[in-house]
């Protein structure tokens, strides 16, 4: 979908309203969504939005959306935003979202989905990444009730206390909305892009009565859509500040739907709730700074603490989601579990799906694949190995085990037991000649497929844990991405990846063999294709 931004669009700076962008955002994707389903789709939900870049008016805004992955009766929808100057043909990129939508087949009639065609490298990848994503919103819930519940055994302190710190009351904003027909689809259910423009609208209002200026949207915390609304619903809109962050302000927005009998029995329908974070700037751009609020209800104060617990899971993502190479390993803590195993699975599809992988050495049952991008190296050993490919996730998940058929693991400890699905390790590696013992503290994350074409994953990376701080007798090392990948042959036979994106915690075990006087990575995958076809006979 392209669109010109109009003066009709845009708001008192000459930029181009959040407003319509995500009414334009919204039609998009669900165009997309039926277009896979075949029927008519509603907006169930839409991630947590990011907006980089502002577009102005005489712009034009170019949104691309795709479906990445359909379930049983919903679908992700991939949507990427960028706006192009027609002067420069310079294009920058405003926002890439994920939104969720329900396919809604005419009278009682269900619909199961078919699955998606895979055309691309890019489509392979982020259909493994939906997954993991469908995951984090369904345990986002879980997180922040987990946060809160800290929060109130720690009794954090709040800036009632503080000295001239405002009160958040007279930002309260409620105003009405008439459900008409342009506002629906042709089943007269309310588009979900016109309900989440007039949030917005009311939001904005509230955050201007504070900062007394016009406020810029940065972000939202996941519109989520409990039940529809329909033409001749009157949508009621409720918008407060909840807490300031000295450049920030969060705005809680609940949306309430009436239709004529249930507005003078006053029972509501919840329709939506959302967060959504406003800067300000002056007439120079430089950020404003928000004075310090103050709850004045035990409501307001369950409000400003679920906006400090938001923004530990939103500052969380960001830093996970954009971390360099170089940075030391992230803590792991309550507010990102879900986004480091998120990370942690995301960094092995990724390098697993790069392309230009050099093979460097096939023996029988091993090939040795080496793929390097700017200074970074990673190498990948494939193995053929005579099990089942259940029995093989089952044993290489174990790091347990791994000692058996690994002559670099000299210990290997399970730390925490987070889940079924994540275990936290620490290692510790023999020492090399002339150099001091290594250790790791390490996440392990297995998934199981979820079609058969898929491959069972093991993704391993460094995460640092309060409970063991580093020692004096190891060099704490770090591993950036590595894991195993094993499709299914037969029904007795499967291929193993191991992929290893190197860095300086590894090198030691790693640069004779590359240099040709070792043969350590030969070695060490003929031990693991014994190891495996041995405990497969013994079981």
């Amino acid at each position: 979908m392209c669109q010109a931004v109009l003066p009709a669009h845009a708001g008192p700076r000459g930029e181009l309203g959040a407003g319509p962008l995500l009414r334009w955002m919204d039609a998009a994707a669900c165009l997309a969504a039926e277009k896979h389903a075949g029927v008519s789709c509603v907006t169930a939900s839409m991630d947590d939005i990011q907006f980089e870049e502002a577009a102005r008016v005489g712009q034009i805004i170019a949104i691309r959306t795709k479906v990445n992955r359909a379930f049983k009766t919903s679908m992700e929808v991939g949507i990427k935003v960028t706006v192009q100057d027609v002067l420069t043909n310079a294009e920058k990129i405003v926002s890439v979202a994920y939104a969720t939508y329900v396919a809604k087949p005419v009278g009682a009639a269900k619909v199961e989905l078919k699955p998606v065609e895979l055309l691309s490298t890019e489509d392979h990848l982020e259909h493994s990444l939906a997954i993991e994503r469908r995951r984090i919103r369904l345990g986002y819930v879980q997180v922040f009730q987990k946060l809160m519940q800290e929060s109130n055994k720690e009794g954090d302190f709040y800036a009632g206390e503080e000295k001239d710190a405002v009160s958040t009351e007279h930002t309260h904003v409620q105003s009405t909305e008439l459900v008409l027909p342009p506002h629906a689809n042709h089943h007269g259910n309310t588009f979900g892009g016109q309900i989440m423009a007039w949030m917005q609208t009311v939001a904005s209002i509230s955050a201007s009565r504070l900062c007394r200026s016009h406020p810029i949207l940065k972000s939202v915390n996941m519109f989520k859509f409990w039940g529809p609304s329909f033409v001749g619903d009157r949508l009621v809109f409720n918008a407060i500040v909840n807490n300031t962050f000295h450049n920030s302000v969060e705005v809680g927005v609940r949306v309430e739907a009436y239709n004529c009998e249930e507005w003078i029995k006053d029972q509501p329908r919840h329709i939506n709730s959302a967060f959504l974070i406003f800067n300000a700037v002056n007439d120079k751009g430089e950020l404003l700074t928000f004075p310090r609020v103050k709850p004045m209800t035990q409501d307001g104060v369950r409000r400003y603490h679920g906006a400090i617990a938001r923004r530990r899971i939103r500052l969380t993502r960001k830093c996970i989601l954009s971390a360099k190479e170089d940075q030391p390993s992230d803590a792991w803590e309550t507010s990102n579990q879900a986004y480091l195993s998120y990370s942690n699975i995301a960094a092995l599809t990724h390098l697993a799906r790069k392309p230009g992988w050099d093979i460097t050495k096939t023996l029988d049952n091993v090939k040795i694949w080496t793929h390097e991008e700017g200074a970074v190296l990673s190498f990948k050993v494939e193995m053929q190995v005579k099990v089942p490919s259940h029995v093989a996730f089952s044993l290489l998940s174990d790091f347990s085990l791994r000692q058996r058929w690994d002559r670099h693991f000299l210990t290997c400890e399970v730390l925490q037991a987070v889940s079924e699905e994540e275990k936290i390790y620490h290692i510790t590696s023999a020492p090399m000649t002339g150099q001091q013992p290594r250790d790791f503290v390490i996440l392990v994350s297995q998934r199981q497929p979820c079609r058969p074409q898929e491959p069972y994953t093991v993704a391993v990376r460094s995460v640092t844990l309060k409970a063991m701080p580093p020692l004096p007798e190891f060099c704490r090392s770090e591993i950036l991405c590595a894991g195993f990948q094993i499709y299914s042959n037969s029904s007795s036979s499967c291929t193993v990846c191991y992929f290893n994106q190197v860095t300086s915690g590894v090198m030691p075990y790693l640069a004779a063999n590359l240099t040709g006087s070792s043969k350590s990575i030969e070695d060490t995958a003929l031990e693991c294709i014994k190891f495996l076809e041995l405990k497969d006979r013994e079981c």
